[in-house]
Formats: C-alpha cells, sequence, structure tokens
C-alpha cells in the first residue's frame, strides 16, 4: 500500500515524488493555450461553451445572484457558520501582523522611503468539482481585505446543478466579496486575465486548482500578478519511536484524501513504528469516505523513510522542503529549530495539518513540490506592491554628484551622468 525507504538512500525516489508534476505535459499547454485564447477572442460565449463542456450544465448567467447568496445563508447550517466564524477572526487576528505600514527616513536633505499600496483589483481562484473550499475563500480573501484591496471577485465552478456550495457562498459573504462567478479550469483565469463582457480583468490571480488552473496562471504571469504554481499538496512526519502511529496514519490518510496525486510521507528512526503505521493505514482507510482516493494516493505518492538517526532524518526533512511539516518528536518545542525548509510547521501530536488548514490563522496557501527553498505562505504582502520615495535637494545632489558621474560613466552610460552634470553648472 505505502512503500518503504531506507534513509538517504532513498533520496532520489523521494525527490520524484515531491517533484511529481504535470506542467511539462504538451497535450495540457496545448489545450490551455487553445483554452486561452479562445476566452480572449470570443469572452462569454467560449466561457459558457466551455462552462457546458467540463462543468456539464448551460448557464444563462456567470453571475451569482444576491438571490443565490441569501439562499445560501438561510440554509447553511448555525454550527457551520459560528466555526467559518471563528476561523475568519483567528485568521484575521493572525495576518493582521503582516500589514506593512511602509517608512520614511529624513537625513538631512535626503528623504527616501517605501510606500505600501494595495493591487486594485483581485481574483481569487476557488476550487469545485469533487470537492469545494470555503477555507479557501477565508484564506484568500482575509489577507486581501486586509492588504486594502477595494475589489475582490470569485471564480469557482459550479456544481452539476448549476449551483455553488452555500458555504462557499456564505465565506465570501461574510468577507465583502465583490462579485462571485461560477467558471473553473484554465477559461476562469483567461477571463481573469483578459476580461470579458461581463467580466472585468483583474490585477492578481490568486488561488489553487488543478494542472490546467495551474498551467494557465503560468501562462498568463505577466499581463497579471499571480500568487503561484501550487502542484500537488504533500505532508512529512518526521517522528521519533515514542509517536502515536494510530495519530500518524490519520494524518497520512488526511492528506492523501486530497487527491490522488498527494503525497503523504513519513521520516523515522524506528523500524518498530513502521509497521505499526502500515498496519494503522489498512485499518484507518476502510473507514473513510474518500478511500479509493486516499488509497492510490498512498500505494503512488506516499513513502515510510526508516533513517539510522533522527539527525539523518532533519538532514532528509530540509532536503524534502514539504508543503507540510509536522513535527512528532521528543522536543517539537525546540526541534523546530533545526528546520530550515518548509511551508508551515505543525508541532505535537496534538497539532495536526487540519488545525492549520481550517483554523489556527496561519495561511494555508503554502509552496509546494519542494519549492519552500525560496518560497513562502500567502499573506497581506502578496496584495500590495511597494513603490520606493526618493528625494535629494540640491546640496544632497551636489554632495553624490561626483560619485554618481563615476558609476554612469563606468557603464558607459554618458547620458545619465549628463543628467547630473547638467544640474551640477546652475
Amino acid at each position: 500500500m505505502i512503500q518503504r525507504i531506507n534513509g538517504i538512500d532513498g533520496m532520489e525516489e523521494l525527490e520524484k515524488i515531491l517533484n511529481r508534476t504535470q506542467m511539462d505535459s504538451p497535450e495540457v499547454l496545448q489545450r490551455v493555450d487553445q483554452i486561452l485564447d479562445d476566452v480572449r477572442l470570443r469572452g462569454d460565449s467560449a466561457l459558457l461553451e466551455y462552462t457546458k463542456m467540463y462543468d456539464g450544465h448551460e448557464l444563462e448567467n456567470l453571475r451569482v445572484t444576491r438571490e443565490e447568496i441569501e439562499e445560501a445563508r438561510e440554509n447553511i447550517d448555525p454550527g457551520l457558520r459560528k466555526a467559518m466564524e471563528n476561523a475568519i477572526e483567528n485568521i484575521t487576528r493572525f495576518h493582521k501582523n503582516q500589514v506593512d505600514q511602509g517608512f520614511i527616513v529624513q537625513e538631512d536633505d535626503i528623504l527616501l522611503g517605501q510606500l505600501v499600496n494595495p493591487i486594485e483589483r483581485v481574483g481569487i481562484y476557488v476550487p469545485g468539482g469533487t470537492a469545494s473550499y470555503p477555507s479557501t475563500v477565508m484564506m484568500n480573501v482575509i489577507p486581501a481585505n486586509l492588504a486594502g484591496v477595494r475589489e475582490i471577485v470569485i471564480a469557482t465552478p459550479a456544481g452539476k446543478d448549476g449551483r455553488i456550495r452555500d458555504s462557499v457562498l456564505v465565506a465570501a459573504d461574510l468577507l465583502g466579496v465583490t462579485d462571485i462567478f461560477k467558471m473553473g479550469g484554465a477559461q476562469a483565469v483567461g477571463a481573469l486575465c483578459y476580461g470579458t463582457e461581463t467580466i472585468r480583468k483583474v490585477d492578481k490571480i490568486v488561488g489553487p486548482g488543478n494542472i490546467y488552473v495551474a498551467m494557465a496562471k503560468r501562462k498568463v504571469s505577466g499581463m497579471v500578478g499571480i500568487d503561484m504554481i501550487a502542484g500537488p499538496s504533500e505532508v512529512v512526519v518526521l517522528a521519533g519511536e515514542g509517536a502515536n502511529p494510530r495519530y500518524i496514519a490519520a494524518d497520512l490518510i488526511a492528506q492523501a484524501e486530497h487527491d490522488q496525486r498527494a503525497a503523504s510521507i513519513v521520516v523515522t528512526d524506528s523500524d518498530s513504528l513502521a509497521g505499526r503505521i502500515e498496519q494503522e493505514l489498512s485499518r484507518q482507510l476502510m473507514e473513510l469516505a474518500r478511500w479509493e482516493i486516499a488509497e492510490k494516493a498512498l500505494a503512488d505518492y506516499g513513502a515510510l523513510i526508516v533513517v539510522d538517526s533522527m539527525e539523518e532524518g532533519f538532514h532528509i526533512v530540509n532536503r524534502l522542503a514539504p508543503e507540510h511539516l509536522e513535527l512528532l518528536t521528543e522536543n517539537p518545542l525546540e526541534d523546530y529549530k533545526r528546520i530550515r525548509n518548509a511551508g508551515a510547521i505543525f508541532l505535537g501530536e496534538y497539532t495536526p495539518e487540519p488545525v492549520g488548514d481550517y483554523y489556527a490563522g496561519p495561511n494555508h496557501t503554502l509552496p509546494t513540490s519542494r519549492t519552500a527553498r525560496f518560497s513562502s505562505a500567502l499573506g497581506v504582502e502578496d496584495f500590495c506592491k511597494k513603490t520606493s520615495l526618493i528625494y535629494y535637494s540640491k546640496e544632497a545632489l551636489e554632495k553624490a554628484s561626483g560619485d554618481i558621474m563615476t558609476l554612469a560613466r563606468d557603464e558607459a552610460l554618458t547620458g545619465h551622468a549628463n543628467s547630473i552634470r547638467v544640474r551640477m553648472e546652475d
């Protein structure tokens, strides 16, 4: 069901798992190119045709109506709404700490600064299909709101009945989303980038999606901003001998149920623990509603890595740079300091990944496929742009003019030097 790998010798196989991608598929790339060009040229007509083709229903109106939102508010379970409100409070509290006010530094006749302004219009992609995610709404909209983004629109595919899940609509409404559109896939990315008769183009597109969404985002990057090119989700659990195999198996399965390409990996210095985890996986899988998806993911992209020491375990984890890392060691509140590369770190046996997915506060939009080596979680800064501010008085320019002209001439940019020189002659 899940493959065994022996320590550092198995790194090549592990890196294949975490580097799994379809981003180099020529068939997918060709189809994405066709869809993007079609939406750019034909707008709403193309969107409606692709909605019928891929989502299986005909729509007269892409925009979610106020009546649909009110109906969702009436239908939603009160307990679910309360849980969402509590999560919104936690996520907001955490992300408030990321708000950047910019700075101004003034010394003598020089003023330097950095202005921080919000992006004006942002499109957020929320996955649909086999599952839809109000948590994605919260994790993307809240930092955008805190950054001061004035217009936030959501693109999400409707179900076979032409409706969007009540929880997604209510989450968007609670957070003041400007518009919600029933569209998915590469065609939604194209509509947000280029604009159509119904949809005004945005300045940045964020949010996770399938391979078509990811590749479309990559293609339009530069015409609009994007957050990241996210691959399939992954979790790595670093566990010592005393860790609870039942908890670990549950966490591996929780990750594996996302989709058939999700990766669930354990790194441990205990062969005995690895065996007990295997037993728990077999037992718990049968209790899962999405067990077929989880079983496929575990078979293809699951791994139990037995290392000679925890020192070797930390080394492997840092090389893997996982999206999610659970530390089930003897002293996780100290051991996290040894981690250099991870999207998010979950400390101790009572902090499983779903705590971060839904509720704790830090963002769950994280770098995948080893990109945590150089990328970070989505945050308020992703919805801002920074502008440098520079002021020199005449006296300050005179003092610096020699150095500036020397540097310009060294680069053979005599026009730059002349721009300074003419001011010194007055």
